[in-house]
């Protein structure tokens, strides 16, 4: 999972990815494209490893692509706001970060100015593929047919964004999906906002669901006070965040959000060896997540041995969930469930 956190030049969020992430602030003005791998906070992994103590504990992970602050104060900024995003195409989300910890900040503008460069950059794209296209389409070649229905897709995209309107709005089926999913547009892909506020306002929730839309995840948090808490030892970070009145760590709520925003969950291998969690889409069949493993696995897929995790915290250990038959075994087609311990049974 790939998730490039963007926002305008000191929104915060290359402190944020600090407090999610342990990683020291890049220097002052930095124009690199940073990225760093943080670990995806999970309590039932902690409670797996006392009962089991592994060799080693697996976290999943996230993939956070610091950008460079933006700035759209003339053209030749703009422009290069869309130079940077066509570098990234390939992520799985973006994250907007919008400042909100003083009496200057424009959120609602900030945010509208990132969506607009999205719908440029990816009118941009539109407008070259469909120039190559429309050269295409009258070649005599095998491809002919598949480049005549990506031009009738193209056309109506463009047509869309020049309407201020993204991409997933002028999509209608998976068979359209196919055919551009490719093409990486900005504007076809998740979005979460997180809303950086002063300390004093760390508790609150900031509803911006009239900007963003009800279906778009809002976190509000301190950036510089979370980037504070991450660099301190358990015990201090407990008593620290309770004087605060702040009941999570931006790490657990940000990666949780991000989750959600996907559609992901996590299934858990558990062993001597190891104690894994497996990030996976919601909708994964057994089957497919064996895959995830390892290929051999799948393709020798025979049953899926499954407990719930709630069952296993509630009974204590393996040999109990197998006394009292919450141990079942699944089939290919079972789709996994959120917490799901597997035992994948196979034979190559």
């Amino acid at each position: 999972m790939k998730v490039a956190i963007t926002g305008s030049m000191q929104s915060g969020k290359s402190t944020l990815v600090s407090a999610i992430s342990g990683r020291p602030m890049p220097p002052p003005g930095s124009v690199a494209i940073e990225e760093v791998v943080a670990p995806v906070p999970d309590e039932r992994l902690d409670w797996l490893t006392e009962i089991y103590q592994p060799k080693k504990t697996v976290h999943a992970t996230i993939d956070c692509v610091d950008l460079p602050g933006l700035s759209f104060a003339d053209e030749h900024t703009r422009a290069a706001a869309r130079r940077l995003f066509n570098q990234i195409r390939t992520v799985d989300m973006f994250v907007i970060v919008v400042r909100a910890f003083d009496e200057e900040a424009d959120f609602a503008r900030s945010l509208s100015d990132i969506k607009t460069e999205f719908l440029l950059s990816d009118l941009e794209l539109v407008t070259t593929r469909i120039e190559r296209l429309q050269k295409q389409v009258n070649k005599p070649t095998s491809a002919q047919g598949h480049d005549k229905a990506e031009l009738a897709i193209q056309l109506k995209l463009q047509e869309a964004l020049e309407a201020e309107k993204p991409v997933s709005a002028a999509i209608k089926d998976e068979t359209e999906l196919e055919l551009i999913k490719s093409l990486g547009f900005l504007t076809l892909k998740p979005v979460m906002v997180v809303v950086n506020v002063a300390e004093d306002r760390c508790g609150e929730n900031i509803d911006l669901s009239s900007i963003v839309g009800p279906d778009v995840e809002v976190i509000t948090l301190c950036a510089s006070l979370e980037s504070e808490l991450a660099q301190l030892d358990t015990a201090s970070r407990k008593e620290f965040m309770a004087d605060m009145g702040i009941t999570e760590p931006a790490a657990k709520r940000f990666v949780q959000s991000c989750y959600r925003t996907l559609g992901l969950i996590s299934f858990l291998t558990v062993g001597k060896d190891e104690v894994r969690a497996w990030p996976i889409r919601k909708g994964t069949t057994a089957h497919d997540a064996a895959g995830k493993v390892h290929s051999d696995i799948k393709r020798g897929f025979i049953r899926a041995e499954t407990i719930a995790y709630a069952d296993m915290q509630e009974l204590g250990d393996e040999k109990s969930c197998k006394a009292a038959g919450k141990v079942r075994l699944e089939g290919k087609s079972y789709v996994v469930q959120d917490g799901d311990i597997i035992n994948f049974r196979f034979n190559v």
